[in-house]
């Protein structure tokens, strides 16, 4: 008797547990698309406007270098703004922070659709770089509280979907917008996206009780913000122009990277003594943490410097023009978007995700290797199958780095350390660039001096330049190229097994199951 009743009034006892467990999914999947509309249209910005650049230069009437500012004025204020964000945060919390960052963003990205001069949209570019910088770090602290910690790399991922797959978007999407509508849409389209993200926020996101507390009392940490403003501003100058003035052939280059050190001297010993830094650098004590912050950089070098050459190669040594080439290259945001989705199904099934971005790298380790073979006759197989395996074996990686990195981090501090976490990102794909562009440049006048010279050997005097220079002209890039990818390849296969010294991320069925 007392077994029937139990079996019959089981359903009954189990249907509110089973509505509050959907309705608390529900929820975290707005926040999770709340926070992510914010981050794609940010991270869309840093590439989308890179094949607008020459109409832009036409509008304004500027010059290649004056017009490069219009990049180059965003990335500083990302970088300047960035590292404050975990502070600014915690003082006026994460929701009015992420709704003021995305209507700032909104706005000034109207005010660089609708600028009439090159200054108006430098400086309208800059407080877009200002508004956006909070937007990733503010989205990853939101998740990792939201979502429980067996679901932490499922949200990373989520989360990534729109920050990784949104600068290989960025230059197809821009290129289509400029040829069939104007550049100014580049701009224009992130109103109404950002309208509707600043809505879901408010609607959906809500501070959490560590959030709440009053901070008034809590002393400012000004030089800390000096610091942070003199370092970070001057790296990004100093890594953006570096390269067209031939880096520390420059005076002004070598006295910015020398005063670019000594604040950054100052700001760590500011930061270790005051007791309300900005940039909580004491996280740095935990190992997982530490060691999650070495690697990010390393990846988005890699990531970013391939999203570069790539296209620069297909159009400067095979000869294609910007839509095949956009074309070409987007397999690699198909391959994203399958790693994405497959790492954070697998994390939820009781498996070490430490072994993927470890096996990951090494396999896009081979296939870099196999890009450093492409030649000026390879066919559009040879060209889009080492893409697309590229993006899929990377897609996870960032996700679960971040998961385990921040597995022990107090909720409290989430916050600080998503701001360091995506400083170190920041620096990473900044330096990975300059560094890596400066190698490509710097091989091709060295095979160029060398082709050219053998040819001169093989050809009469009086046509030897021209005929030579024509015809090695491809072939010195090509040879560049491929260096650059075999460099990369060997940074990627040096550091991949470091990844298996990571804390374990949590996953499992068994966890959700205790969980619900």
């Amino acid at each position: 008797m007392s077994e029937i009743s139990i079996a019959e009034s089981a359903p009954v006892a189990s249907a509110p547990g089973s509505t509050e467990s959907a309705n608390r999914s529900a929820r975290k999947w707005l926040i999770a698309v709340s926070v992510m509309l914010g981050t794609f249209m940010q991270s869309l910005d840093i590439s989308i406007i890179n094949v607008a650049l020459p109409y832009m230069q036409r509008s304004f009437h500027a010059t290649v270098d004056q017009i490069t500012w219009v990049v180059t004025s965003y990335l500083i204020a990302i970088g300047i703004v960035l590292p404050m964000t975990g502070w600014l945060a915690a003082r006026i919390g994460r929701r009015v922070y992420f709704i003021a960052s995305i209507t700032s963003f909104m706005l000034a990205s109207a005010l660089c659709g609708a600028a009439r001069s090159l200054t108006q949209i430098v400086i309208a570019r800059l407080v877009q770089g200002a508004a956006g910088a909070a937007m990733l770090p503010l989205a990853q602290a939101i998740l990792l509280e939201t979502f429980p910690p067996y679901e932490h790399t499922l949200a990373m991922s989520t989360l990534s979907l729109g920050s990784v797959m949104a600068p290989v978007f960025g230059p197809t999407l821009g290129g289509w917008i400029t040829m069939h509508w104007n550049w100014r849409w580049n701009f224009y389209i992130n109103v109404p996206v950002s309208a509707l993200a600043a809505i879901m926020v408010y609607t959906f996101v809500h501070d959490p009780p560590h959030l709440r507390k009053d901070r008034a009392g809590e002393p400012i940490d000004y030089m800390g913000l000096i610091y942070i403003t003199a370092a970070f501003g001057l790296f990004e100058f100093v890594m953006s122009r570096g390269q067209n003035v031939g880096w520390l052939a420059a005076p002004w280059v070598r006295y910015c990277s020398i005063l670019a050190a000594f604040f950054v001297i100052l700001l760590v010993r500011q930061e270790l003594r005051f007791p309300h830094p900005i940039v909580d650098l004491r996280l740095l004590r935990t190992f997982s943490f530490t060691l999650a912050a070495l690697l990010v950089p390393i990846y988005t070098a890699a990531v970013f410097t391939v999203n570069v050459l790539n296209p620069l190669f297909m159009q400067e040594v095979l000869g294609l023009d910007a839509e095949k080439t956009g074309i070409l290259v987007s397999p690699r945001a198909i391959g994203l978007a399958i790693g994405l989705v497959l790492v954070g199904q697998l994390s939820r099934r009781n498996l070490d995700m430490r072994y993927y971005p470890a096996l990951g790298l090494w396999i896009a380790a081979y296939e870099l290797w196999v890009m450093s073979h492409w030649r000026l006759d390879t066919g559009v197989q040879g060209l889009i199958w080492p893409i697309f395996v590229f993006g899929l074996t990377i897609g996870g990686t960032f996700s679960v780095l971040t998961a385990a990195g921040m597995s022990e981090i107090p909720k409290e501090r989430l916050g600080f350390a998503s701001s360091l976490f995506n400083i170190m990102s920041n620096l990473g794909s900044a330096t990975g660039i300059a560094l890596f562009s400066s190698l490509l440049t710097s091989h091709h006048r060295s095979y160029l001096a060398r082709l050219t010279a053998m040819g001169m050997n093989h050809v009469g005097p009086a046509a030897a330049a021209g005929i030579a220079l024509k015809a090695i002209g491809p072939t010195a890039w090509l040879l560049s190229y491929n260096d650059v990818y075999r460099t990369l390849m060997f940074v990627l296969m040096v550091v991949a097994p470091s990844c298996l010294l990571l804390k374990r991320p949590a996953s499992g069925t068994g966890i959700e199951m205790a969980g619900d």
